[in-house]
């Protein structure tokens, strides 16, 4: 268990470098930008699914009522005119009867863009997660994406069940998140292992003290049901989807379930849904490693850089970690800089090259004895707003998502013994280390989902456009081929390139055969490359 990605642009900053909440293994941030030009909107047609059913059919009689549902969308409190809200409800447990558990079900929140020209459907987004909320994530959207593209959809976003405004999980308090964020993540003593053992135990524990029920009813699996009510109370026929990182898992359990209501399906970043936590960490071990060398490599090109040589800047960045492994280093703030934040900010930028810039700096300062720069990195990572605070719930929502998700991950022998395999001929081994430690939640969670990961199948109709960049840390591109072998109807677009995802990341080609897709259903020819 150690993805996670949220798009929240923070202010005076470009959408590629927004804020995202990451920690100890845990990693998160699907770092975007949306400029780019699209064909006429004129073009629009819609997706070829003569099978499919009335928008308000229920797969099951008892959930009518929630499948009955229109939206009612309003102005929204405290945003801009343009955009409305609503909500809409869903069963906490759809094996319940009454779709309902101790008469109670959940109210998901939702956010619409009204598309500028005539609305030919809504378009469903996701910034990924799991733990990231789809609200704010549809009103930035809806300000930077092509204007055919917002002249031809309603741009809807949701929150998912347990994330920031549906009904939110609460597994640690502020000043908990803080102290697991500064955590020692490669621990290497025995008390050092107790002691993050311990504190990861407590994540488990505090989703059931605050809410015992709701805990174990936020796994996927409920969510891409709730994705088919909502597809049903906005009017729809069919789902159009476009979904980042973890939202690809999202899309392609979708069209599993709900084949023959599969619209416009767009998947950034494929994760392989047969891989379990452990397989994933190793994945995204391997993928780090590969940005961190990159990074290296660029950096030693640079004017300012730590050292001349890409050999040399990984030696810096080892030794600055070993050094932050026996002592903390001062900032410019209250709190000193411990590893754990320099490691995050060490995953953190290799989301994006437009952070290279800042890491450069956060480490000749670094290297100099001062740990700000890096430190700031970390907060911005890790969605940090003040002492103690937090801007959403996805330090919770993570892992009462992704634990659930996943079958138990090893106790301390099996993480310990995969952090040295991880770290086996890494160039940055710390990090290696870390994303093995990172699952010590998920080895302690109360319970698990009953389906396990497996290949996902599909027996849809409709095209799905899968985009895989080829030097992606967080969903290496060996993940999208395999989502593409696995979903019959999908191809894979190709963007080499570095970074998180590839869509409004200033690539033209990526974006204009994307829109294109969106607003025609044209797909690329197979073996469609862009280059970065």
């Amino acid at each position: 268990m150690a993805y996670r990605h949220v798009v929240t642009p923070p202010q005076g900053r470009s959408a590629r470098t927004f804020l995202v909440g990451g920690a100890i293994g845990a990693l998160t941030a699907a770092l975007l930008t949306w400029p780019g030009t699209a064909p006429s909107a004129n073009a629009f047609q819609p997706a070829s699914q003569p099978n499919a059913q009335p928008a308000n059919e229920p797969t099951d009689p008892a959930l009518a009522d929630f499948y009955a549902q229109r939206v009612n969308w309003e102005r929204c409190e405290g945003r801009r005119s343009s955009v409305e809200c609503a909500t809409v409800r869903v069963p906490l447990d759809y094996d319940d009867a009454t779709g309902q558990v101790n008469g109670q079900a959940i109210e998901l929140a939702l956010l619409r863009v009204p598309a500028t020209g005539t609305a030919r459907g809504s378009l469903v987004v996701n910034p990924g997660g799991p733990g990231a909320g789809g609200v704010d994530f549809a009103e930035y959207l809806g300000t930077v994406v092509d204007p055919d593209i917002r002249g031809a959809f309603d741009i809807v976003g949701f929150d998912p069940r347990g994330v920031a405004a549906s009904s939110p999980v609460t597994c640690l308090t502020g000043r908990q998140t803080t102290r697991w964020y500064r955590t020692d993540p490669t621990p290497d003593t025995r008390k050092e292992r107790r002691t993050l053992w311990q504190r990861a135990g407590r994540i488990s524990e505090g989703c059931l003290a605050s809410n015992a029920q709701l805990a174990r009813f936020v796994g996927t699996g409920n969510t891409v049901r709730d994705m088919d009510i909502i597809r049903s109370a906005l009017g729809e026929t069919e789902l159009n989807w476009f979904g980042f990182s973890y939202g690809t898992t999202l899309g392609a359990l979708y069209a599993q379930r709900f084949p023959e209501r599969v619209g416009r399906m767009v998947l950034d970043g494929g994760v392989d849904p047969r891989l379990d936590a452990m397989e994933v960490s190793a994945g995204q071990s391997q993928g780090f490693q590969r940005a961190i060398e990159r990074f290296a490599a660029d950096c030693a090109r640079r004017s300012r850089c730590v050292a001349d040589t890409s050999a040399g800047v990984i030696r810096e960045i080892n030794a600055i970690l070993r050094k932050l492994d026996r002592r903390s280093l001062p900032t410019d703030g209250s709190r000193r800089l411990v590893q754990g934040e320099a490691i995050t900010a060490l995953f953190f930028s290799m989301y994006s090259p437009s952070l290279w810039q800042t890491l450069r700096v956060g480490l000749i300062e670094a290297a100099r004895g001062d740990g700000t720069t890096l430190q700031i990195l970390a907060q911005l990572a890790n969605d940090q707003t003040g002492p103690n605070q937090y801007g959403t719930n996805i330090a919770s929502a993570f892992y009462a998502i992704g634990c659930w998700d996943y079958p138990a991950t090893p106790g301390i022998p099996g993480l310990r013994a995969a952090a040295t395999e991880f770290a086996r001929d890494a160039a940055v081994p710390e990090l290696g280390r870390a994303m093995s430690w990172g699952n010590a939640p998920c080895s302690q969670w109360f319970a698990h989902s009953p389906n396990p990961p497996a290949a996902v199948s599909s027996t849809t109709e409709a095209p799905i456009l899968i985009i895989g960049t080829t030097f992606d840390p967080a969903t290496p591109y060996e993940w999208s081929e395999a989502l593409a072998e696995q979903l019959p109807t999908s191809r894979l677009l190709t963007y080499r390139g570095d970074g998180h995802t590839a869509y409004g990341d200033n690539n033209l080609c990526i974006d204009d055969i994307t829109d294109r897709y969106l607003l025609t259903g044209e797909m690329p020819q197979p073996g469609t490359t862009c280059t970065g």
